[in-house]
């Protein structure tokens, strides 16, 4: 509007013609970005929506689409998030079935994957699960309970390392993760989960470096399962050995790099990176807290789906720049020949209508078709 009113003085200063200013008015009028960029990001969210994404508001849209980096969580996001017990590896003197009594009674609480694994197994093996006297988890180590007594430790290495207590190397050929127990400080065994990987994901992170888009794995596991995973998948950079905090900072890092960075999990361990990240993806089996933080859920749990919400937000991006810049030279061209007398303002309101009728059919492009109704369906 400011633009449309400075335009018609400055012509009537030049000019001193009443009829040009008009036309200068209302040929300056058009904005095909105001008509069409609405009509653009509704477009883009119905499309998301019908790939399995749902978007939480245009601007997380528009952001989508400038996205150059996406960092991948890898247990329920790369992975199904149905790991099985691969090996039982239990300390001289202890019996498997005592291990996996154990280790399910201090997941008996815990949410993670991982504790579905050994507690399916002991249901599995019929063992008998003790209930914990005591519980605590600490978010990226493990799990301190008291079990008949003992005290109990569940998790990773670096929580028994913190602890004090005294580790066997790890199996050169187990690939899985690790869940390591110690009983009263002293090594009690360890589990080896393995987690299969989704049947698509290879085909997503192919089709996302196709796009230019630079893939990163940051997992909780070891650097050798990180790597296995990454390699297999032909992720571009994999870091293992990965906190909830180690995520956040690797995120802000990158985005502080310059970079435009999504996050994609599914865990409460993931929330903060995803919060952190310019746009959070959350996986649509995932927690509830990860999907309160994402601005993007992915219903179908399907990673070829974020590939085709990656393409719809680009090319909704594409559609409002296009409309952006149709406009200005509509309004520049319009208002130059306006100002020469070539235009009269019946004329200038043809190019106003005919130009914002342009962009909206432009933007109107995005919009889902409507499903056909098959012969004998009614409405």
């Amino acid at each position: 509007m400011y633009f449309s009113f400075a335009a018609a003085i400055l012509t009537y200063l030049i000019t001193h013609n009443i009829r040009d200013t008009i036309s200068v008015i209302i040929v300056a009028g058009a904005c095909g970005v105001a008509a069409g960029t609405p009509l653009a990001i509704l477009g883009g969210i119905g499309r998301a929506a019908r790939h399995g994404s749902i978007i939480k508001g245009g601007v997380h849209l528009e952001t989508l689409g400038k996205i150059d980096t996406i960092v991948f969580d890898k247990t329920g996001t790369l992975t199904l998030g149905e790991p099985t017990v691969e090996r039982l590896l239990p300390a001289p003197g202890v019996e498997e079935a005592e291990l996996l009594r154990i280790t399910a009674g201090a997941e008996l609480h815990s949410e993670h994957p991982l504790a579905l694994a050994v507690l399916t197994e002991a249901k599995a093996r019929g063992i008998t699960v003790p209930e914990p006297e005591e519980f605590r988890y600490a978010l990226g180590h493990g799990i301190s309970a008291r079990i008949e007594g003992r005290s109990v430790r569940v998790g990773n290495r670096r929580m028994m390392a913190a602890a004090g207590i005294a580790l066997p190397e790890r199996p050169t050929d187990a690939i899985g993760s690790e869940i390591i127990v110690a009983v009263d400080g002293q090594f009690f065994g360890d589990i080896l989960v393995s987690d299969p990987i989704r049947s698509e994901a290879r085909e997503a992170m192919t089709a996302l470096a196709d796009l230019g888009i630079r893939t990163v794995l940051l997992s909780g596991d070891i650097q050798l399962v990180a790597d296995a995973v990454g390699s297999h998948l032909g992720i571009q950079e994999v870091v293992g050995e990965m906190l909830p905090e180690d995520k956040l900072t690797r995120v802000k890092a990158m985005s502080a790099a310059g970079r435009h960075v999504a996050m994609v999990g599914d865990g409460v361990n993931d929330a903060p990176a995803l919060s952190a990240a310019d746009i959070g993806i959350a996986m649509g089996s995932g927690t509830d807290v990860a999907k309160e933080s994402a601005s993007v859920v992915l219903i179908g749990n399907d990673l070829v789906k974020l590939v085709e919400t990656m393409r719809v937000a680009r090319r909704t991006r594409s559609i409002i720049w296009q409309n952006f810049a149709g406009t200005i030279g509509v309004d520049t061209l319009g208002i130059v020949l306006a100002a020469m007398g070539m235009l009269n303002p019946l004329i200038a309101a043809l190019i106003h209508v005919g130009s914002e009728l342009l962009f909206l059919l432009n933007s109107a492009r995005l919009l889902p078709a409507a499903d056909k109704f098959k012969p004998g369906q009614t409405a």
